[in-house]
């Protein structure tokens, strides 16, 4: 992380051993307003109608733009070492998803 005058700072992150296993998400749904965007991750289980959010992100606009900068690097930088990342070779249908309580 950059200081104003240019000198880089270490920053100490601390997470609990569930946030370092993370979590595997299928669906992402996107949600903004003038002061937010919000990316609720949630995994739709195979072959039943039925789906988990697993967690939900809020960030501010200009986060979320460096976000999808840094997002689309990184998949050249993949596709640099590994190759092409294949799109799904037919549509997929969107599911019609809703939270429920």
């Amino acid at each position: 992380m950059a200081q104003p005058g240019g000198e880089q700072v270490q920053v100490q992150i601390k997470a609990d051993e569930k946030e370092l296993v993370g979590q595997f998400s299928n669906l992402v749904m996107f949600h903004h307003n003038g002061e937010e965007f919000t990316l609720h991750f949630i995994y739709l289980f195979p072959n039943v109608p039925q789906g988990k959010l697993v967690s939900s992100v809020i960030v501010s606009p200009p986060h979320a733009k460096r976000v999808l900068r840094a997002l689309a690097e990184n998949i050249s930088r993949y596709e640099a070492q590994y190759g092409p990342i294949r799109d799904v070779p037919e549509p997929t249908p969107v599911p019609n998803v809703g939270f429920v309580q």
